[in-house]
């Protein structure tokens, strides 16, 4: 009867830990989180990455390489991209290069993050603007098996009427070729509450950022804020748990932990603990 060398057992339970040590992130992962590693190099932060047990990315970016090049870096590792960014430019002016890079990429949601306009000040001509634009846009990459969102950043929350500008965008944009992806500090950050958001739109956030904010952080409406002030989810005044609550009753299919501050990478094995302890 033969035996297995001790050191062949050590590595076997060594490769055994490393696979618990990598069970999936309950969460998906915004790439962008990691801009700084990545820029330095690719390879090496796309395994940091699948160490974390990330399956899901939302993409911001290749860095340098081609669309090809970063899917086999992304299928090489084990995950899978969600969605990527869009310009509004480009959804103005060149959607078939939206799609090919979509397709290129896996991807089945593109997602918008800005809306163009002058300074701070959002006013109903960059709504109307952004309406034209994203109806049709969506209508063409619905057509080609492809989801819309956009992605609110803050500025949306200026008041319009009534309501806000956002509630305007809601109400204009169809729902069948355009949604929401819900950036929760870009809600939080123009003093909304991102649970009651959810409940007052159903089914029209598809995508999510989670990130939290630092308590004490004024509230701004610009659109523009410190990155310091974000920090490892359940650390913040945005209310994560509450949240997480909402967003699958309310009908989010993926999230996205994102982390833009120069600690990105010592706060997300906190942030993922806090997500894997709620209940």
């Amino acid at each position: 009867m033969k035996t297995t060398p001790a050191f062949l057992l050590a590595g076997m339970l060594l490769s055994g830990l490393v696979a618990l040590a990598q069970k999936p992130a309950p969460v998906g992962l915004q790439l962008y989180s990691f801009r700084s590693q990545f820029a330095k190099d690719i390879p090496g932060t796309m395994a940091k990455v699948k160490q974390m047990g990330f399956r899901e990315a939302e993409i911001a970016g290749t860095y340098g390489l081609s669309l090809t090049d970063f899917r086999k870096l992304l299928d090489q590792n084990g995950i899978k991209a969600i969605s990527t960014g869009a310009s509004f430019e480009d959804l103005d002016n060149n959607v078939p290069k939206v799609l090919a890079e979509a397709k290129a990429l896996g991807a089945k949601y593109v997602v918008c993050t800005w809306i163009p306009h002058p300074g701070d000040t959002f006013m109903i001509q960059d709504a109307d603007r952004a309406v034209d634009v994203f109806n049709t846009a969506g209508k063409l990459l619905a057509a080609n098996g492809v989801t819309f969102c956009y992605h609110n950043h803050g500025y949306e929350f200026q008041t319009y009427k009534d309501g806000t500008f956002f509630d305007y965008l809601a109400e204009n944009l169809d729902p069948k070729s355009v949604n929401f992806e819900m950036d929760v500090f870009w809600v939080k950050a123009p003093g909304y509450d991102p649970v009651a958001l959810l409940q007052k739109y159903p089914k029209r956030f598809l995508l999510m950022h989670l990130k939290d904010r630092k308590p004490g952080t004024p509230d701004s409406n610009t659109g523009h804020s410190d990155i310091e002030s974000n920090v490892a989810l359940g650390q913040g005044d945005v209310g994560i748990s509450a949240l997480m609550k909402q967003a699958k009753k309310s009908g989010v299919k993926h999230f996205f932990i994102e982390d833009e501050s120069s600690r990105s990478m010592e706060q997300m094995p906190v942030s993922l603990a806090f997500l894997e302890g709620l209940k």
